[in-house]
């Protein structure tokens, strides 16, 4: 545990979504014994101990499952005939015949990735989006000339200068610049260059066209020019740097409940659709983890996944894919049994 508790640590620390799989019941005989953990990562890495190769991949495929809608559940596995039908809000249940004999109830705990907001100014504006940041669970770093810790102290980072080098993006990384002339330019230069998939300028639209030229000019491709948001946040006739801020935030809750900065996206990514100058970033767009192509263990009815299969067998021309060794050799054995 305390290596789960530590790796956890690690990846919350790096704003990365994770999975805890704590097996809370088990029913001999079991290789997993209550107490045992793993955490499962959005690339569908598991770490710890959970169970042997039957459990494993179940325990991966359903813990990507819950990173996907945010809800924990408890897993229990086990043979078919002492699995209940019955469905239970919250249980997920699944009948594994090549299980060792036992049962095992694993509760999949779900710890979503933290947003980073990056506040690029000096101004009062910034502090409004530091403290409301802070207050919505945000990390916040604020960089801009004479930034200091002693001006933003609800800040995770201030940096004093703009040596954007220092800043660690996450995979929901929310860029707002807001330097009012100062230095809008070289800060959009290089947030426009990172792939977040929200930057936003705070700017008036006479101002801000005049930024997109100067960029366009400087050799900024079109196709980051389209990711700009601008002006930024929701229309709500804002007018304090309060209200601004408000209004940034409130877009920023809106791009994350609907899906749409789930991933961090490399820049000019092939594919992106280009989007017009103003509209909201497309990139990031889709769910936090991609579905995987699975093909049914034929048998024990378990789903495998096709691209990490270390079992197959040929038949009649089609690829045939298995959990383990011993669903291989029973069905190669006897093809026609399992097939039919």
């Amino acid at each position: 545990m305390h290596d789960t508790l530590e790796h956890a640590h690690q990846l919350r620390a790096a704003g990365q979504p994770f999975v805890i799989a704590t097996v809370v019941r088990a029913e001999r005989p079991t290789s997993a014994k209550p107490g045992a953990t793993a955490i499962v990562t959005g690339d569908g890495q598991l770490t710890g101990w959970v169970g042997g190769s039957c459990a494993q991949p179940t325990v991966i495929r359903e813990a990507l499952r819950v990173l996907n809608d945010g809800q924990p559940v408890l897993l229990r596995m086990g043979p078919p005939d002492r699995m209940s039908a019955e469905v239970t809000p919250g249980v997920l249940v699944r009948a594994m015949t090549c299980i060792s004999g036992g049962t095992l109830d694993i509760y999949l705990e779900p710890h979503l990735a933290q947003p980073l907001l990056i506040a690029v100014s000096h101004l009062p504006i910034a502090e409004s989006l530091a403290a409301l940041g802070k207050g919505l669970g945000y990390a916040v770093t604020v960089v801009g000339i004479d930034a200091t810790p002693q001006r933003f102290p609800l800040a995770d980072q201030v940096l004093n200068g703009l040596d954007f080098g220092q800043i660690p993006l996450w995979p929901q990384t929310f860029i707002v610049v807001a330097s009012h002339g100062n230095y809008d330019e070289e800060a959009l230069t290089w947030a426009l260059s990172t792939g977040a998939p929200y930057v936003a300028l705070v700017a008036s639209p006479k101002r801000a066209e005049a930024v997109l030229e100067y960029l366009r000019e400087s050799g900024v491709p079109d196709e980051r020019l389209a990711r700009l948001k601008f002006p930024a946040g929701l229309d709500i006739g804002a007018v304090t740097p309060e209200e601004i801020a408000l209004s940034i935030l409130a877009e920023t809750v809106q791009l994350r409940r609907q899906g749409h900065a789930q991933h961090f996206h490399a820049a000019d990514e092939p594919g992106t659709e280009k989007q017009s100058v103003n509209h909201l970033p497309a990139a990031g767009a889709g769910p936090l983890v991609a579905p995987s192509v699975e093909a049914v263990d034929p048998v024990c009815g378990m789903l495998v996944e096709i691209a990490s299969a270390r079992y197959t067998s040929q038949y009649q021309g089609q690829t045939v894919y298995f959990c383990a060794a011993g669903c291989k050799r029973s069905f190669d054995k006897e093809p026609q049994k399992y097939l039919s």
